[in-house]
């Protein structure tokens, strides 16, 4: 096999992204609806990620290279997850307003994901909802498809990427919440240059929900999956708790910006200083690369997004 040193295209990428998205929404959706904890570990290793390694072996592409496999320091992890642990609320936030809109046309229900009512499920929820996707959507996201948009600039992958992230979950109840995310990793891997480090961040952020659902139902016993829907507080109580939660996420968004200042960066000509990218843009060096999608490369994409509004059209339209 030929090395292939050049790295995917974005269109190699968008195809992946298509035909994975197309996978999970048929042969995923129907393994989960069988079994989830097996649905998802099908859908995560066998319909995510091994396409993705198995594309780049056949291409040639460098694993290491392509996907950022790189060390990290002890430092590095520490602030990584406290970064995760503080930007948690601000997702939560993000997802409240999402559902908050929902749930002026829909019926809002609840998450599908089980909860963990013992330790031993908890460990096994572990294993499956919080570190496997943790693993195999961090090699997908901040692995192939950023190193294919690297060429559009630093901010349009980071944005890009991050709303490709948020539709990946077919979801429109939790979208708003992954793209934050997405944001925060993507920054992350261009300041660690690791994919080991959003692999951290993406399974601390899962491993919170997982806990506070693991908590919640211990102390108030098991939670009613099959409830009828999500109750949303009416007049003064919705604006006094929206006000609230903002309140929190400002605080915890001011936190978290330092912290991602303050991140050591691994590598001197990944990325600049943390302010610079948010408030300048793509990186100066990289601005004879700089260039639109483009059509032929968006095709994958659009298709992506008719699919995910096929999907929900009859919940916000029924």
């Amino acid at each position: 096999m030929i090395k292939n040193n050049k790295g995917p295209s974005i269109l190699e990428a968008n195809i992946l992204y298509l035909l994975i998205g197309i996978a999970l929404i048929t042969l995923g959706a129907h393994a989960q609806g069988r079994d989830i904890y097996i649905g998802l570990l099908i859908t995560e290793y066998i319909i995510v990620l091994f396409p993705i390694l198995f594309f780049l072996m056949v291409r040639g592409y460098s694993i290491k290279q392509t996907l950022r496999w790189n060390r990290i320091t002890l430092t590095q992890i520490v602030y990584i997850v406290f970064i995760v642990i503080f930007s948690y609320p601000i997702a939560i936030f993000l997802n409240f307003i999402g559902l908050f809109i929902l749930d002026r046309f829909v019926q809002v229900m609840p998450n599908a994901i089980p909860i963990p009512s013992t330790f031993n499920e908890y460990l096994i929820s572990f294993l499956i909802i919080a570190l496997t996707p943790g693993i195999c959507e961090e090699v997908m996201f901040r692995g192939i498809i950023m190193s294919a948009y690297d060429e559009l600039g630093r901010a349009k992958a980071i944005i890009y990427s991050s709303i490709l992230f948020g539709i990946f979950h077919f979801n429109a109840q939790n979208l708003l919440g992954p793209i934050f995310l997405g944001i925060l990793f993507a920054i992350i891997i261009y300041k660690t240059n690791s994919l080991i480090a959003t692999i951290i961040g993406h399974t601390v952020n899962n491993t919170i929900a997982l806990t506070i659902g693991y908590v919640i139902t211990k102390l108030e016993g098991e939670i009613d999956t099959a409830a009828d829907g999500v109750i949303f507080p009416e007049g003064d109580e919705i604006l006094m708790a929206t006000a609230g939660l903002a309140i929190i996420a400002l605080i915890f968004g001011i936190i978290v910006y330092n912290l991602m200042s303050k991140l050591p960066s691994n590598s001197k000509n990944e990325i600049r200083e943390f302010a610079d990218l948010v408030t300048k843009g793509p990186l100066i060096e990289y601005s004879d690369r700089k260039r639109n999608m483009g059509i032929l490369n968006s095709i994958p994409i659009i298709i992506v997004m008719v699919l995910f509004i096929i999907l929900h059209y009859s919940l916000l339209f029924s």
